[in-house]
């Protein structure tokens, strides 16, 4: 019986093997992606056929096939512009993916499982290599050139069309899970770095900050080690782009590009530092499990600070948390008064079914140091001023896409962000406001995409006044001492548009424009969220890097840019 049970099985398998391999020939000229998908099948039922001959082989005389359980099921994962961080529901699928088919014998050492990403097998595990490489030829200006300061006098230098080469978000990385012997917990890891292609890797320094972290180190960007369980999700330690963050990436197709839409999403002084889009170190998190599609992240950051008002660097750290070292920028008294923080918390809640996308999203960060803005106004501060404006910082926001039968994919966010200074220091809160942000995406037949983008920041509180726009006299202030003060226009609309073009499997071309157009008072930039050249809204005077930097920064400029880049994902 066990024989002829065998033969029948084998009989059928060898007839569905010819069929396909039939329909394969006969397809073969429609196109290259088709052929390949069919080759791949072929070569996917014939690894099946040998796994069913050899258990068929070793089945005991007197004894029926039993049929295959039945493969667990995978959750609904959420695309993501390109590779990051393990997200919760990617940790799901690949848990399920590595419960169903590792085991002893049953695949070699690194042996390349089937499909496109560059996964291999391991005893009890897999790993993962995977990475994306951008890089763009940009020509862009500032649009300040026509401005004026209150003495009269215009920017310093060269403030025309400029031209650039920059390398944009490039990364790659391996990520990996690991079985726990019979344990229901799976070990998870992750070692990204990031790749500086058009420029030589070291601490960064411009005309207005320094930087000691060498950002194409080794484990430079989301890099972590934990463990996940099939059902439950996940627990992590190290660092990662925060649940804010992740929360609505899907929702900023110009993610790299000189249009990010970090020059104002997440952004809450319109600088190349993006406060509430970030990567977070020394940090540790939870990634839920989709249910029905919901799931949701949380993340806590300990400060690691012993600083009472955030000013020192943060323990087994290189830089400022929230970035730069203390004193960049010619801040004085030195510390990290240029925004460092203590603890900081992120949660996000997301919900997908079919072509909709929900997000809402929160992130707090404790204890936020900025009383160089003060030193920066005043000859002598009024007492208990610098204190006060060591304050907490949070942001709320609330997004949805979806994606209509005709292609075409719509997004919408509205954020608001809060800095909780007392109302002595009103006068120059340029941290607290709202914002939103309209994108639309259009596939076409041939799989080119052509996207457009708004983004407007709506005024803040106050402005603490950028040297063309310190105007006003600020509360105790002498002559000498000039600020924006309350209920000045430091607005922006910020508009990008895109077309990327499908070369081959994983390489895309594309061209950006993008233009930034501040209010009077504001200086938001463009590039913002991880560019290796971004614009921002300083001239070239005093610009000699580091502590001794103090360039002028012109508020009201009008940036505009336009970008053709090559990107290669796997």
């Amino acid at each position: 019986m066990a024989a002829r049970t065998a033969s029948i099985r084998t009989a059928t398998i060898w007839i569905a093997a010819a069929a396909l391999a039939f329909s394969a020939h006969a397809a073969f000229a429609q196109a290259t992606d088709q052929k390949q998908a069919l080759l791949e099948r072929v070569e996917r039922l014939e690894k099946a056929l040998a796994e069913v001959k050899a258990e068929l082989a070793a089945l005991p005389a007197g004894t029926s096939a039993a049929p295959a359980p039945k493969p667990a099921a995978v959750p609904e994962k959420a695309p993501v512009p390109v590779p990051g961080p393990m997200t919760s529901a990617a940790v799901s699928a690949q848990t399920a993916a590595v419960n169903q088919s590792t085991g002893a014998g049953k695949h070699g050492f690194f042996e390349k499982k089937p499909g496109n990403d560059l996964t291999f097998y391991t005893p009890n595990g897999e790993v993962t290599a995977y990475g994306n490489l951008d890089l763009s030829f940009d020509v862009i200006t500032k649009g300040i050139a026509d401005l004026k300061g209150p003495d009269g006098a215009g920017p310093v230098g060269n403030m025309g069309w400029l031209p650039d080469v920059s390398t944009n978000i490039s990364f790659v990385g391996l990520r990996g899970i690991q079985k726990v012997g019979n344990l229901p917990i799976n070990f998870i890891y992750q070692l990204e770095t990031g790749i500086d292609i058009a420029n030589s890797s070291g601490i960064a320094e411009s005309n207005s900050s320094e930087s000691n972290v060498v950002k194409g180190g080794l484990t430079s960007r989301n890099s972590f080690l934990g463990i996940s369980g099939t059902r439950w999700g996940a627990v992590m330690f190290g660092k990662t782009d925060a649940p804010y963050k992740q929360s609505t990436m899907r929702m900023n197709p110009f993610y790299g590009m000189v249009g990010d839409y970090q020059v104002v999403m997440g952004n809450t002084g319109g600088d190349n530092r993006v406060e509430f889009s970030t990567r977070l170190d020394h940090s540790i998190w939870f990634a839920a499990s989709s249910y029905h599609g919901l799931r949701y992240d949380l993340l806590f950051s300990p400060g690691q600070n012993r600083s009472a008002n955030s000013d020192n660097i943060a323990a087994g750290e290189s830089d400022c948390t929230g970035g730069n070292i203390p004193g960049s920028g010619g801040t004085l008294p030195l510390g990290c008064n240029d925004g460092g923080f203590s603890d900081a918390v992120s949660a996000d809640l997301t919900y997908l079914h079919n072509g909709l996308y929900l997000a809402a999203a929160y992130e707090r960060h404790r204890k936020v140091n900025r009383s160089s803005d003060l030193t920066g106004i005043y000859a002598a501060v009024p007492a208990g001023y610098l204190d006060a404006d060591t304050a907490d910082e949070d942001a709320f926001k609330v997004g949805a896409q979806y994606a209509l039968p005709s292609k075409l994919t719509v997004s919408g966010i509205y954020e608001n962000m809060h800095r909780y200074v007392p109302a002595i220091l009103s006068f120059q809160n340029e941290r607290q406001r709202q914002g939103l942000w309209l994108a639309a995406s259009q596939e076409m037949p041939n799989k080119d995409i052509l996207s457009f983008g708004w983004a407007r920041a709506f005024r803040a509180v106050g402005d603490p006044g950028q040297h063309n726009s310190s105007l006003t006299l600020p509360p105790f202030g002498s002559p000498g001492d000039s600020t924006g003060g309350l209920g000045v226009d430091n607005s922006v609309n910020f508009f990008s548009v895109s077309y990327t073009r499908k070369i081959a499997r994983g390489v895309s071309s594309y061209i950006n424009w993008a233009g930034t157009f501040n209010g009077p008072f504001a200086h938001y930039d463009l590039g913002a969220g991880g560019r290796s050249v971004t614009t921002d809204c300083h001239d070239a005077s005093d610009a000699t890097g580091g502590e001794s930097s103090n360039p002028h920064c012109w508020a009201g400029g009008r940036l505009k840019g336009i970008s053709v880049g090559l990107n290669r994902k796997f």
